[in-house]
């Protein structure tokens, strides 16, 4: 990447961060007008980011995009814009007893951070760069925006009207290439969030951690659906459907593969595809299903689908109209179902990020669980069934980022949990107040009285019988 590129990047750093030096303390109004204008932006050009994102994708339905990117960003504005006084509020702590009664005072205060930078990926290219950024805002913060290159038309609309709403000093959207992504996660910001892929989390905590800079971290990983004996099938595989079809799998949370009792491995199978044909009669046609984004992650999806086939998986395409998929370069592609799938598939390795669905089965629950707990932390972890014991040992006996019941990826959507993983699924969380703390410091204030407190406690030199009281108080 050229140098003036690089230059510009850490011009643009200072200069938010001399605006936020500059103008502390700043009013909750002030952080309450840019989310507004942030919200506002998104919602008078719904339309065009829709029909951006559309065509990025090559084909995604418009309806689809309002939902998952347009009103979910909106939500998050309305939720930071209805709680952030209360999380802002300066909260009191306690002091060691007498201090309190000597007229010591102890508080934290949540403050803004400074600039903090934000690496957006493109399967939700407006929501995964604007969400984060209306708690960025809420907290107090400047921020500067680096969406994704596979979602070109979409970034270039969020960098021009960024312009638009904002001034530089407060938010900026930076456009490239992963040379222009590489060099953006290696500037010192106060934080730094990144979405994306597990092994790309790793390159972007290495590249902050040479400037020391915390980070959020929201990856992948591969999100199991656990059914119980007691699971109603047909109702759950159409809502595993749901999940693994809605923006063709390439959602960090799908289902990435299902573990069901052994005998009832057909009915589950059969509950998954009748759900998909009750939504997608056809696919190649249909705008309500979305094309794979890029030629390369096609590929890659196909070769997991032709590993699997070569090492022995029973392949099932659901193909409700019987379409000719050979025939076609739109990039649509069936939800394939894989039976009998084994640890040496590449599909049993590796996140699936697409309409693939391997399924396990066990002849007992604890298997399911011994094989969540021998892997990676997933993201999100799905229990299917009406045996609410079972659910417990399962949701007690595993670790994962977030829990659905009786659905998938819906935690997600609750403005008022927490979203994040867990190790090699991610560090840190945003959304509700663990999203504000998360890009706030939390800075301890002790007041202390006029008493002298050192000489009473017996802290200050020289040492004697005050002192030795003062340690056995602390120890009782």
């Amino acid at each position: 990447m050229a140098d003036d590129k690089r230059e510009e990047l850490e011009t643009l750093l200072r200069l938010q961060r001399d605006a936020f030096t500059a103008s502390r303390p700043e009013s909750m109004a002030m952080r309450k007008d840019r989310i507004k204008r942030a919200m506002a932006l998104v919602k008078e050009h719904s339309d065009a980011f829709c029909k951006a994102m559309s065509a990025d994708f090559g084909s995604r339905a418009v309806e689809q995009s309002m939902l998952t990117d347009v009103a979910a960003t909106v939500g998050a504005g309305k939720h930071a814009l209805k709680n952030m006084d209360k999380w802002a509020k300066t909260e009191k702590r306690g002091v060691q007893f007498p201090l309190g009664l000597l007229g010591a005072k102890a508080e934290v205060r949540y403050e803004p951070k400074g600039v903090i930078g934000i690496l957006s990926p493109w399967n939700f290219p407006l929501q995964l760069a604007f969400g984060p950024l209306m708690q960025v805002l809420a907290a107090g913060n400047r921020a500067m925006i680096k969406p994704s290159e596979f979602t070109e038309r979409t970034s270039q609309l969020m960098a021009e009207l960024v312009d638009e709403y904002f001034t530089r000093d407060e938010v900026s959207v930076i456009t490239g290439s992963p040379e222009v992504a590489s060099a953006f996660s290696s500037l010192p910001f106060d934080h730094l969030v990144f979405t994306g892929s597990t092994a790309t989390g790793r390159r972007v905590m290495e590249a902050a951690a040479k400037n020391l800079v915390p980070v959020t971290l929201e990856l992948g990983g591969k999100s199991p659906v656990i059914m119980g004996r007691s699971a109603d099938f047909a109702k759950a595989g159409e809502r595993i459907a749901l999940g693994k079809m809605m923006n063709a799998g390439q959602i960090c949370l799908a289902p990435d593969y299902m573990y069901v009792p052994e005998d009832k491995q057909d009915e589950a199978v059969a509950g998954v595809s009748d759900g998909v044909t009750a939504m997608y009669p056809t696919l190649l046609e249909n705008d309500d299903y979305a094309s794979i984004v890029s030629d390369r992650h096609f590929e890659r999806l196909q070769g997991l689908v032709e590993d699997a086939r070569d090492k022995g998986a029973e392949v099932i395409e659901v193909n409700p109209g019987n379409e000719d998929f050979g025939n076609t370069n739109n990039r649509k592609m069936p939800l394939t179902i894989l039976k009998n799938v084994t640890e040496e598939m590449e599909a049993m390795q590796e996140e699936i990020f697409g309409p693939v669905l391997p399924v396990k089965t066990y002849k007992a629950i604890d298997q399911a669980v011994d094989y969540v707990n021998e892997h990676d932390r997933p993201l999100g972890l799905y229990y299917f069934g009406d045996d609410k014991d079972e659910q417990e040992r399962v949701l007690t006996r595993t670790i994962s980022g977030g829990v659905t019941t009786n659905d998938v990826i819906f935690h997600v959507s609750m403005e008022d949990l927490p979203f994040g993983g867990v190790g090699p699924s991610g560090i840190g969380s945003y959304h509700a107040v663990e999203g504000f703390r998360e890009f706030s410091h939390a800075r301890a204030v002790y007041h202390q009285p006029k008493i002298d407190i050192a000489k009473l406690g017996g802290f200050k030199p020289p040492y004697g019988k005050a002192t030795e009281k003062a340690a056995d108080n602390m120890m009782k």
